[in-house]
């Protein structure tokens, strides 16, 4: 699993994109929070997740807060 930061949520719309702490590149991960159980991720929340990949790029899967 990879571990990153929230950088960004639309709270309205439930989704974001997550920051990797593995890598430099500005290649920031999507989600929506239709994958994620609990209430909404905030910015600057610490979360893991596995990285698939959709018609538009990658990916958050199995996501869940550390």
């Amino acid at each position: 699993m990879t571990e990153g930061t929230v950088g960004f949520f639309h709270d309205r719309k439930g989704y974001g994109f997550i920051e990797r702490n593995d890598t430099d590149d500005d290649d920031d991960v999507f989600f929506h929070m239709e994958d994620v159980s609990g209430p909404d991720l905030e910015e600057g929340e610490e979360v893991r997740f596995d990285i698939g990949q959709s018609e538009k790029g990658p990916r958050a899967e199995n996501l869940e807060r550390v």
